[in-house]
């Protein structure tokens, strides 16, 4: 297993969800602040996004941003991080998020952190990179996308192996020791 120093973190951006949800992007921002992991996500100030990045600064963390220009410009764009990229698109802010990143972690979200996932999903796929991805399945919010994988696979349109690159965990404390990281707290 690679050395895993940044961890890229798709989540989601509304404000409209359960604390529960809220609180899990909190708490891993700030075991990734203790465990000197630096999180990099998609800059926004709002949802999950925003509770990620507070529990990182919070404790201490470094957090990367990484947000397109027409985003930006909707003043969505957190303010009290380490280090803010804007790029002018999304195609390119996803491809710099995995260009910084050592790891991917998916926490609940919607379309564009299903998107997210599944595109890095197809990269690892694809051999584009040996990148670790984790699933946090928290509350069981994935386990319609996991049963949708599971049905391609018994339909052959997705291998086991495949289907395997995809690793899941249940609670946030163990997204980082999925990765190899010993919790600090």
């Amino acid at each position: 297993m690679i050395a895993v120093a940044n961890i890229c973190i798709f989540c989601g951006s509304s404000n409209a969800v359960s604390q529960d949800y809220l609180d899990y992007a909190s708490r891993l921002g700030r075991l990734c602040a203790d465990a000197s992991v630096t999180v990099i996500y998609g800059g926004g100030c709002i949802g999950l996004m925003g509770a990620l990045a507070d529990g990182a600064v919070g404790a201490g963390g470094a957090v990367i941003g990484v947000i397109p220009d027409f985003l930006n410009r909707k003043n969505i764009a957190h303010s009290g991080i380490s280090e803010m990229v804007i790029t002018s698109d999304i195609h390119q802010r996803k491809a710099k998020m995995a260009e910084l990143a050592d790891a991917f972690v998916v926490l609940p979200g919607s379309i564009g952190t299903l998107e997210e996932m599944f595109e890095v999903f197809a990269w690892k796929q694809l051999k584009r990179f040996d990148k670790p991805i984790i699933l946090a399945n928290v509350n069981d919010y994935w386990t319609p996308a996991l049963d949708l994988l599971d049905h391609m696979v018994s339909e052959s349109f997705l291998s086991q192996h495949h289907r395997n690159l995809l690793h899941v965990v249940d609670h946030i404390d163990a997204v980082l020791p999925a990765l190899g990281i010993r919790p600090v707290s």
